[in-house]
């Protein structure tokens, strides 16, 4: 079993930057994809940021628009979502998520692991 926590979410001003991390316990995820996804009320499961287990290859939502950068340190099984210049509408929690996922991994489903989330509020 892998347990996900995050951490780094918060109350931030329009414009503002914020950095989310992800760290892992129970076993290394050196092998395992890594995602972002964020979920507003009402709203379902967003795809925000993935990453490759080499760390070599990413991919962003189509709302992200070059805003936020997904990384990662396998040594330290932590996994980073830089957010810079936050708009209202990004507020949402933000879940990390890990699997060992080849393709489809902007859908949630094949997912394994998943964090609590961390609240992420945008004011203007």
């Amino acid at each position: 079993q892998v347990q996900l926590v995050e951490s780094g979410g918060g109350l931030v001003q329009a414009g503002g930057s914020l950095r989310l991390s992800c760290t892992a316990s129970g076993r290394t995820f050196s092998r395992y994809a890594m995602g972002w996804f964020r979920q507003a009320p009402g709203k379902e499961r967003e795809f925000v940021a993935a990453i490759h287990w080499s760390g070599g290859s990413t991919d962003y939502g189509d709302s992200i628009k070059g805003r936020f950068t997904i990384s990662r340190d396998n040594a330290k099984n932590t996994v980073y979502l830089q957010m810079n210049s936050l708009k209202p509408e990004d507020t949402a929690v933000y879940y990390c998520a890990a699997g060992k996922v080849v393709s489809a991994y902007r859908s949630p489903i094949p997912y394994e692991y998943w964090g609590q989330g961390t609240q992420v509020t945008v004011s203007s």
